[in-house]
């Protein structure tokens, strides 16, 4: 369950963005949205949902962004460039990218995470000087790190490298620890690397593997980071597949029916020595049937829907955090409206699932539908370019007049009550062209 991730000096957001699912105080209502755990005798809330609003280049694609790097450099465990030319979030494999543009000083791009996990909750955070924007060939270097477990600091990294008590992950420990620990701790210390995250490495070898592995698993397999929706392409993986095979998922196409697909089913084919599926429509014919690729037949609604579907049945019954850079784009408002009801509902959603994605549907504008702390605006300023980012709640604790749960959001929102919203004429720039035709 992710309950907050912070990070400043990442492209527009040269202020720290805090992007928050902690329940806002004094928020009633809608009681479905709030998740709670108990970890060692406290209790812990987060928010199951949120949309993001904002004008096109506001800045809503780069806190999505910010995750999916955040989540590709600690993987990887070093702030050197990934080999990966095929990752549609160029930043994450080449960090030069990163640092807001705008600046002309070297100033150090910083990630934090806040999240729970079997029953432990982890803070994670790290700073790096990554050089200026575009600055390929700077000596790069982590400048601060931390973990805390359950509210206990273990280590700190800020020059040098300090540890405070381990007794919360003793039982995480490496075997036979305790005899070696000030070896260990003298050889971490001395051994630091500028470029390498001292977490996965130094610290997952002498220290804490199962650690390590606990947050290496959420971040790979819980916190489900999908950027830039349109060009994601699902491949299905069997352990031993057959030739040329067929593979029906019946959960699959009973969602597709509802979807509206009812000629034909949808499978994936495995193709030669590959363990490889891609999604194919199949149609009756022999008793293998025919199969040919889905985006030669299905409309891109279609495949859009069924690619992410499988995310969504994952987040729900593993307990995912599923981020989606415009989630809703070409898919019916009712499917979207029917997905984000299943996260609200406490029946199904068990898990404390999560679904967060931006939008500039209005639709979601609506009190009966998310908390005023579940909907999110970006705003960039038209002078200095930066982006910053706020939640309907916040309104009435930052001198602007506060937002009551009863009024009319969406018509608020277009009347620029929340900002994040900007007026589009593009009027001149036909009367100029229109001009110019009669001159020639």
């Amino acid at each position: 369950m992710l309950l907050e991730f912070r990070t400043s000096n990442y492209k527009s957001f040269k202020e720290e963005l805090i992007f928050s699912l902690i329940p806002a105080p004094k928020q009633k209502g809608l009681d479905y949205s709030v998740l709670k755990q108990d970890i060692d005798k406290k209790s812990y809330k987060g928010l199951c949902s949120a949309v993001i609003y904002g004008s096109n280049a506001s800045g809503k694609t780069n806190i999505i962004g910010a995750m999916d790097t955040f989540k590709s450099i600690v993987l990887r465990g070093n702030i050197r460039n990934d080999d990966d030319k095929n990752d549609p979030n160029t930043a994450a494999c080449e960090l030069e990218l990163i640092p807001n543009n705008l600046s002309e000083n070297r100033e150090p791009v910083s990630f934090f995470i806040k999240f729970i996990t079997d029953n432990y909750l982890i803070e994670y955070s790290f700073s790096a000087d990554l050089g200026k924007f575009l600055e390929v060939d700077y000596s790069r270097k982590i400048i601060s790190e931390q973990l805390r477990v359950n509210d206990r600091l273990i280590f700190k990294r800020n020059g040098e490298l300090k540890f405070d008590s381990l007794d919360t992950i003793s039982t995480l420990l490496v075997n036979a620890f305790e005899q070696n620990a000030e070896s260990a701790i003298a050889l971490a210390q001395g051994n630091l690397n500028d470029e390498e995250l001292f977490l996965m490495n130094g610290f997952k070898n002498m220290f804490s593997s199962k650690l390590v592995q606990i947050i290496s698993n959420w971040l790979d397999n819980k916190f489900m980071v999908i950027y830039r929706a349109d060009s994601m392409h699902l491949i299905r993986k069997f352990s031993e597949p057959k030739k040329e095979s067929i593979y029906v998922e019946k959960t699959l196409n009973e969602a597709a029916a509802y979807f509206g697909i009812s000629s034909n089913a949808l499978g994936y084919v495995v193709e030669g020595d590959s363990n490889e599926a891609k999604l194919c429509s199949i149609f009756k014919g022999d008793k293998k049937g025919t199969a040919i690729p889905a985006e030669l037949f299905e409309s891109y609604g279609t495949i859009r829907f069924i690619n992410m579907f499988p995310l969504v049945v994952n987040a729900l019954m593993n307990g995912g955090t599923l981020v989606v850079d415009e989630f809703d784009a070409s898919i019916h408002p009712m499917a979207l409206m029917n997905i984000i009801n299943i996260f609200h509902n406490d029946e199904i959603n068990r898990n404390h699932a999560q679904l967060v994605f931006n939008t500039h549907n209005p639709i979601f504008l609506n009190a009966n539908l998310y908390r005023r702390d579940e909907i999110k605006f970006v705003e960039r300023d038209e002078d200095t370019h930066y982006s910053s980012h706020y939640s309907l709640s916040d309104f009435g604790t930052t001198g602007k007049s506060g937002v009551r749960k009863n009024e009319d959001y969406m018509k608020n929102y277009f009347v620029d009550r929340y900002g994040a919203i900007k007026d589009i004429d593009f009027t001149p720039i036909f009367e100029e062209l229109i001009s110019r035709g009669k001159e020639v």
